[in-house]
Order: C-alpha cells, then sequence, then structure tokens
C-alpha cells in the first residue's frame, strides 16, 4: 500500500503547513459528469465474525489482515487468519472508547476513535501499544497512501493530514455529480484515488483527492445475503482492504459473518 496520491502531493504544495485550506475545487463541467457504475467480480469469500463491528480493514505488504471493531466496550484491534477470517490476534480498547478506522502507516497500525479524539498508534507485529494523537471532530474512515494520512468523518470533507504528527494538511470536499456527498466512511487509498465506504448505502466510490469528484462507484447491494440489515439496520457495508499481491478489493459489513474479495474493472462503454 506504498502507493502516492500524486494529486494531493501537487495540491498541497501551496497549503500552509501551519492551517488547513480547501484544495481545489473541481470545474463546473467536470463537476457534472455522472459517475458511472463499475463492474466487478467476485473472486472468493471466508467466514467474518459476526459480532465483530467492523470499522476499518486493511491488508499489509506481507498479505496480513488487520481490523478495527467498534462499539463502547467490545472495541478492538485484531488480526484475521483470511483464509477461513478468524482472529489470530486481538487487543481491547478501553471500555469507554468507540473504535473507528484503520491505517497501516510503515509498521504502525493508526485506529482512530469515534468521538473521544484519540488516534491510538499500535506497532504492528507485536500490538503493543505506541501512543496517541488528539484531534478535533469525529473520527470515522482512514487511510495512508505512502505520503499522507486521509481522514474521514462522516460529513462530505476528506481532511488531509501528516503521518508523523497528524496535523492537518488540507481539506478535500466531495462531491458526486456536481453535489455534496455526505456520510464518508470507511477509506482506502489505492493507486493514486480514494474509495469509501457510504453509510447505509450498499455503495463504495471512488474519489479523485485532487478536486474530491466522485469518479466511479460500486454497486454492491445483494452482495450479503440475506442482508444482515435487514435485521439489523446498523449492519450495514463498512470495511475496505486493498490488496496489493492479488490487486483485489476485500469487502465486509458491521456484524457480516462473510468477507468478500472482489475484481474490479473499468466500465466497457458508455452507458456501463
Amino acid at each position: 500500500m506504498h502507493l502516492s496520491l500524486a494529486l494531493i502531493a501537487a495540491a498541497l504544495s501551496v497549503v500552509s503547513a501551519l492551517s488547513a485550506s480547501a484544495l481545489p475545487s473541481p470545474s463546473p463541467a467536470l463537476s457534472m459528469i455522472p459517475a458511472p457504475y463499475l463492474p466487478w467480480h467476485e473472486v472468493s469469500r471466508v467466514s467474518h465474525d459476526p459480532r465483530a463491528f467492523t470499522q476499518g480493514l486493511v491488508i499489509d505488504d506481507e498479505g496480513r489482515m488487520f481490523e478495527s471493531t467498534g462499539i463502547r466496550g467490545e472495541s478492538s484491534l485484531r488480526e484475521l487468519d483470511r483464509d477461513d477470517g478468524h482472529v489470530t490476534r486481538s487487543e481491547s480498547l478501553p471500555a469507554s472508547l468507540f473504535g473507528e478506522g484503520l491505517a497501516l502507516v510503515d509498521d504502525t497500525l493508526v485506529q482512530l476513535t469515534w468521538k473521544a479524539g484519540q488516534a491510538w498508534r499500535w506497532d504492528a507485529d507485536t500490538f503493543a501499544f505506541e501512543g496517541l494523537w488528539a484531534y478535533d471532530g469525529q473520527g470515522w474512515g482512514l487511510c495512508y497512501d505512502g505520503e499522507y494520512l486521509v481522514m474521514s468523518d462522516g460529513s462530505d470533507r476528506l481532511t488531509v493530514r501528516d503521518p508523523d504528527t497528524f496535523e492537518v494538511r488540507g481539506v478535500v470536499s466531495v462531491t458526486l455529480d456536481g453535489r455534496p456527498l455526505a456520510d464518508l466512511n470507511e477509506l482506502e487509498c489505492v493507486g493514486g484515488v480514494v474509495w469509501a465506504n457510504v453509510w447505509h448505502r450498499d455503495e463504495v466510490v471512488r474519489i479523485d483527492p485532487g478536486d474530491g469528484r466522485v469518479t466511479g462507484r460500486l454497486d454492491l447491494g445483494g452482495l450479503i445475503q440475506p442482508n444482515p440489515a435487514d435485521e439489523d439496520p446498523e449492519a450495514v457495508l463498512n470495511g475496505l482492504a486493498w490488496d496489493p499481491a492479488s490487486e483485489t478489493m476485500w469487502v465486509t459489513g458491521k456484524r457480516w459473518p462473510e468477507m468478500v474479495e472482489l475484481r474490479v474493472a473499468e466500465p466497457s462503454g458508455p452507458g456501463s
């Protein structure tokens, strides 16, 4: 996952290191281009702990899969066996905290919390606690592109942060077909774009971080049957992890019984 968001890097050349400022907005013509639904096919699926309130998912260059779970008193950092989905090791957060998004920066896992304003840092090899960063506002999703951390807070904004200090370096407003797209949740940085779950939707969006435009969508309705959200409204799609070895995307949800590996392609033509 050591891939750089080149567009963010270029835009950030004029951003002060001491304060956040908005990055460029897309041109009106680009903003109104409809974001296409992208074709995908299933590669594999494995079991997933149906009690896990998944908030973050990430795969490292060695193929290890890590998960952040939420709910106060149940929040944890986990490593999962990708062959069968079982939890191979786990570390609990204090009962007062609600775990959220997860990113890997070199050998350190960074785990957000929902309303506590704390980003916990863990050694990826040992799960030893390394310290805290403080931040304002809510923490939802987090990803790392090899140069910057990108964070969501449930709004239509992505906040770009320094991976060494967690200081804000810029803010991107996300739009879908020219309109603000709120409820951005779990994030994954891949090859110059940011993928995001949209809370309470069976949809994942692909975002151009240079101007915030959604440039593609995945319709994942019906991916799990029966849909866990039919019985539990909060058991929604949430959890994105890019596998750099196979170039596939793993997805799951809060209290979902399975994780699914997908291969995504570009549309074959107009209207696809």
